[in-house]
């Protein structure tokens, strides 16, 4: 079986949106600006005709794999940047009213299934927690830290030690955009 000499990928930058490589890859768009390091020794990432290549001499199974997350990683700061990232989650309690409220870089959650100490999730990076009524809504233009953002908020309600098909209370994930 032949070997690919060079697999190639190129990634669209669309208007409005300027992409710098030097140590790191910086997207800089209307919404802000985004860095990260890519630190794989076989992918080469350059920019081209508008576009984002990314080339490995030679690939492996790994090299195949590691190029596909790049560009990923990638994409998703462009897209962060164009459109930025929304989830959506809801206030679940049939117990005790829970009161949540999101101040600085902390969720606190009071009276959760009773408790007299509050709970808190943290707010990372530059995502922003909106409280409406029952609804938690999540956005930022970083998908890592929109998406940790939202697992903090559902892993500060998650129940132990009782029964899970009566005790559903909690902050769930119910959509995102």
């Amino acid at each position: 079986m032949a070997q690919l000499a060079i697999l190639r990928e190129e990634i669209p930058i669309p208007e409005g949106i300027d992409v710098t490589i030097a140590d790191e890859v910086t997207v800089k768009g209307s919404k802000g600006q985004l860095s990260r390091k890519f630190n794989h020794k076989s992918v080469v990432i350059t920019k081209e005709d508008g576009n984002v290549v990314l080339e490995v001499k030679f690939p492996k199974k790994k090299d195949k794999a590691m190029l596909g997350t790049i560009k990923s990683h990638i994409t998703n700061m462009i897209v962060g940047l164009t459109e930025g990232f929304t989830y959506h989650m809801k206030i679940v309690y049939a117990h005790f009213p829970m009161t949540v409220k999101a101040a600085g870089n902390k969720v606190t959650i009071e009276n959760f299934l009773g408790e007299r100490h509050p709970r808190s999730a943290k707010i990372l990076g530059d995502a922003k927690v909106q409280v409406k009524g029952d609804e938690v809504t999540v956005t930022g233009i970083s998908k890592e830290d929109v998406g940790q953002t939202m697992a903090n908020l559902e892993q500060a309600t998650k129940i132990r030690g009782r029964d899970p098909r009566v005790f559903q209370d909690g902050i769930y994930l119910v959509g995102k955009e």
